[in-house]
């Protein structure tokens, strides 16, 4: 591990500390196979010395530990000053493709941006980042990794007493959207360029011969975010605070705070505790993401033309493309879920009309999706993807119309195959997320966890042993809400 290359931008970009010590750190969880792959020389590490890193109570040699500065629009309002405010950025690792790789404690105590938090984190939020974070890198999908799980032998307060824990995360960076708004809320236009051409250098290097590399700079953080939000709604991933704060540069998924995934199709839905008014609905996704952008494009604009209007008026086409561009990357996923490779006219209505019986009949998304991999033809068992529909008859017409467009398709023996390596099994569904937690909670049972952990962890195999973990929640199991844990 190596100092942060952020921490060579100017003393405006952050605040130096040390994370606060902890009281008896004990590891919960250490990804042994992600630290390999940073290069990390932890193995000779028993799990107190681990504890002992992890929790920031004995930091490893030179580096040099900073907490972010960064503003953003928090549910449409702006708040001008944010930042790390439970996150301390320790040092980077260079991976094995030769990608630097931020490594930040969240839950370590206070920082000058937390306001009024105590700077900590409690055992819930944690363990919950963790599996939806591994999850989802397991499914294939753009974010942020969890690398060790440390139980504090502290308390923090919320609504109640709960056991204090830290996560260590692992990004490409921790550059977002907020932090060029803190720049431009101050009008400091060279901290811009400089945030700027670190994302260059760290994300986008194509952009540094480029004779407008600003200009690609936004072209490629509007791509990376139209593939990375199609991908969660291929899944029925629900971020729930899609703040601008909480949209990284690098294209990841970040801040996995009131997420979720869907069990019942249902695009309006809404988990966050906090998200009174929907905004950051499923549906609503691709909308705010948009938004999001066309915030960093304000941000950006004196990059991008010395001319004002020349730059507003490149910017908005750049931003106004990104709803064909998201158009164009669900389709291509939604294709691959339904087994098709070729390309027509009619796929689109194809997918809605699915989407739109789904929603009728509150079947489950994930197994639906699973499921239809061996209903090809009209002599393959269906009886499984029946059960989720109520009524027969209407699933019966989609399916004619879906086997219809097949034949249309080349003759491919291993397209149920396809089907199941874009479709998962597992998910974190959110009831058995809240059994975790309680359990290590109320407890320290932390087996639950590491089990669901490792079914979720192989989301695209059957595992007959684990079926349970693929079956939607009982009626008395649903999590209607989730929180920040904040």
């Amino acid at each position: 591990m190596q100092p942060s290359s952020y921490g060579r931008l100017p003393p405006q970009f952050y605040a130096r500390l040390n994370p606060t010590p902890v009281a008896s750190p004990r590891l919960i969880q250490f990804n042994r196979p992600l630290a390999l792959e940073l290069g990390l020389a932890f193995d000779a590490l028993d799990d107190a010395a681990l504890a002992a890193i992890f929790s920031g109570n004995q930091l490893p040699a030179g580096v040099e530990p900073i907490a972010a500065a960064y503003a953003g629009h928090q549910f449409g309002f702006f708040v001008p000053q944010l930042g790390d405010g439970r996150a301390i950025l320790i040092g980077e690792a260079r991976d094995r493709s030769g990608a630097l790789r931020d490594i930040q404690l969240k839950g370590s105590g206070r920082t000058p941006f937390s306001r009024n938090g105590d700077g900590r984190a409690a055992l819930g939020p944690v363990l919950r980042e963790y599996l939806v974070s591994e999850a989802m890198h397991a499914l294939g999908i753009a974010t942020t990794r969890s690398l060790a799980a440390v139980l504090t032998g502290e308390s923090v307060l919320r609504e109640q007493r709960l056991p204090g824990a830290i996560l260590t995360r692992v990004a490409a960076s921790h550059v977002r959207v907020g932090t060029f708004q803190y720049f431009a809320a101050r009008g400091q236009d060279e901290a811009i360029r400089q945030l700027a051409d670190y994302c260059v250098e760290r994300h986008y290097p194509a952009a540094r011969v480029s004779e407008r590399p600003y200009l690609m700079l936004l072209q490629a953080v509007i791509a990376r975010q139209a593939q990375l939000i199609a991908q969660w709604m291929q899944v029925g991933f629900i971020h729930g605070v899609m703040n601008t704060d909480n949209m990284a540069l690098s294209g990841e998924t970040i801040d996995y705070g009131p997420c979720a995934f869907m069990d019942s199709y249902d695009p309006a839905q809404v988990f966050s505790s906090i998200d009174s008014h929907g905004r950051y609905a499923y549906a609503n996704q691709p909308l705010i993401a948009q938004w999001n952008l066309a915030r960093f494009a304000e941000t950006v604009l004196p990059l991008i033309d010395a001319d004002a209007e020349r730059a507003v008026e490149v910017a908005t086409a750049e931003v106004n493309r990104f709803a064909a561009l998201y158009s164009e990357r669900w389709l291509e996923g939604m294709r691959r879920k339904l087994g098709l490779l070729a390309i027509e006219d009619g796929d689109r209505e194809l997918v809605q009309a699915l989407l739109d019986l789904m929603h009728a009949q509150k079947a489950d998304f994930t197994l639906t999706f699973r499921r239809l991999g061996d209903c090809e033809s009209a002599a393959d068992g269906s009886g499984a993807l029946r059960e989720l529909f109520a009524d027969l008859s209407a699933l019966d017409a989609w399916l004619a119309l879906w086997r219809s467009r097949l034949l249309r398709e080349p003759a491919d023996p291993r397209r149920a195959e396809r089907m199941r390596r874009v479709n998962p099994a597992f998910i974190p569904r959110n009831h058995r997320i809240e059994q975790v937690i309680d359990a290590a909670v109320t407890h320290e049972d932390f087996a639950p966890f590491v089990e669901l952990l490792a079914v979720l962890t192989d989301p695209y195999r059957d595992q007959p042993d684990f079926e349970r973990y693929a079956q939607p929640p009982a009626a008395s199991e649903r999590v209607l809400q989730t929180f920040c844990g904040t």
